[in-house]
């Protein structure tokens, strides 16, 4: 009888056992360094020399340009675009399930109603607010997202989460991952513009368009129509002549230096980098020229208001289309800056009605002009245009406040444009706008939408960093397939 110890040792001997083991080793690495040569091959492949060079996508894109308006502060759902009857109905009483409900701030008060009627908009019979009634009236090109629910309940982690994939700083955002896959198709004006709104920058501030581990050449370019980009212009005490000569002379030693470290990556990069800013000298000026469009124009922006911020918002956006036109690839517009109590943003924790009646006159005309603009041009076909906040409010007071605390549980987002359904509504919050209940979108869905608009896969669209094939998704993401056209 055949001992199965015996056997056993037979097939596990000492030298088969090394020897399997080596095999089984090699087998894994050669794995992981397929694994990993496949995810670096999905990086796009950047000339240092010619960094915004045009790329191809990895499908056939709906979209080839995006504008996103960035609401900062935190614009209210249950105020603008989240219409819940029921809301209006137990206006006074306590959140069934949640009556000593503790936020941001501190405790919550009892159920309040919008402070602004809503009414029904176009064919479709959205209801948005009166707080908004010029984007109201373009419901019908609008794709509601009511189901966005985000991680951080604070300011600037939130703004990084929406804008670069992650709360922390650090991160490469949404527009520069764009820009280094896609590239430019203007190369006399940045692929990736930040357009900050005429009171300040936002919250996290350059984290929104930073370039993070991405190469710097992706940033974004920020300007915007009340701050011109310093030094365009020729000093006066240097003549034409010189200025060309100085300029030919500059060619001359970095052709020379090229020749000279033909693998530097970080020199060409710079290179790039200052031979494109002569190139803006010439092709900035014309292209922030916004008071040359038509007076008609500038009326439909509102850009003609004697309120002052408003007109400043109504040029910005005007200067988005502009860019647009003229072959920037991403835009950010910004509306509403730093933490200010509210003031200046539409973080409205002490006195809602009173700030937001500010805000939103400088929002509501100059995006729906901007809408309308895009569309009567033909441009909305192939430029996708995203309405986007750092998370949403509460419906009820603050204790003790006219104000509502934040709520990253359930807010509202829209899209517009190429390849996106028009006048639909996508997911839902629950009776009182509290929470996100159907068809939840988390920020990672929302990016990987944008890029499959775009023809990229945010699986695929990788970059390795400290040991991490990272992606603007990080290791989550689902594109909201139910909105595509």
């Amino acid at each position: 009888m055949n001992d199965p110890i015996c056997s056993c040792r037979s097939r596990l001997g000492r030298r088969r056992f090394l020897s399997g083991t080596v095999n089984s080793l090699s087998a894994i690495a050669l794995t992981s360094l397929a694994a990993e040569e496949q995810a670096v091959a999905e990086s796009p492949r950047i000339d240092p020399a010619r960094p915004y060079a045009p790329r191809q996508p990895h499908f056939e894109a709906k979209a080839k340009n995006v504008i996103v308006v960035f609401c900062s502060g935190a614009i209210s759902q249950v105020d603008t675009f989240d219409y819940k009857p029921k809301l209006i109905q137990l206006d006074g009483k306590p959140l069934p399930g949640n009556e000593k409900l503790v936020s941001f701030q501190g405790p919550n008060g009892n159920l309040t109603q919008p402070l602004w009627k809503f009414r029904p908009r176009g064919r479709s019979g959205k209801m948005v607010s009166d707080l908004l009634p010029h984007i109201g009236s373009m419901a019908d090109d609008l794709c509601f997202i009511h189901s966005m629910k985000s991680t951080s309940n604070t300011h600037g982690p939130a703004e990084n989460l929406m804008n670069t994939g992650f709360a922390f700083d650090g991160f490469p955002s949404m527009g520069a991952w764009v820009n280094f896959a896609l590239g430019s198709e203007n190369a006399d004006l940045p692929a990736f513009v930040a357009i900050e709104d005429p009171r300040g920058n936002p919250q996290s501030g350059p984290n929104n368009w930073a370039a993070g581990f991405l190469p710097a050449a992706f940033q974004g370019t920020p300007f915007s129509t009340t701050k011109p980009i310093r030094y365009l212009d020729r000093p006066k005490d240097v003549s034409d002549t010189a200025d060309r000569q100085t300029l030919s002379a500059v060619r001359f030693l970095d052709e020379q230096l090229r020749d000279r470290f033909p693998g530097d990556e970080q020199l060409a990069a710079r290179i790039a980098g200052y031979e494109l800013a002569a190139r803006m000298q010439l092709s900035v000026p014309e292209a922030v020229d916004v008071n040359s469009e038509p007076p008609s124009l500038q009326k439909l922006y509102g850009a003609d208001s004697p309120n002052e911020l408003k007109a400043a918002f109504a040029r910005n956006c005007m200067l988005a289309r502009r860019l647009i036109e003229r072959g920037v690839r991403f835009v950010q517009l910004f509306n509403g800056a730093y933490a200010s109590g509210g003031r200046l943003n539409w973080d409205g924790h002490s006195d809602l009605k009173r700030q937001y009646d500010v805000h939103g006159e400088i929002l509501d005309q100059p995006v729906a002009g901007l809408l309308i603009d895009l569309k009567q041009r033909g441009l909305l076909e192939e430029t996708l245009v995203v309405f986007a906040t750092e998370f949403g409010r509460m419906p009820m007071f603050q204790m003790g406040t006219y104000g509502r605390d934040h709520n990253p549980e359930g807010f509202t987002c829209w899209l517009a444009g190429a390849g996106v359904k028009p006048g639909i509504s996508y997911g839902a919050t629950d009776e009182y706008g509290f929470r996100a209940s159907e068809k939840i979108v988390t920020p990672a869905d929302f990016h990987a939408t944008i890029l499959h608009l775009l023809g990229l896969d945010h699986e695929r669209l990788t970059v390795y960093h400290n040991g991490i094939q990272r992606r603007l998704t990080n290791v989550e993401g689902h594109v909201i397939q139910d909105i595509l056209a």
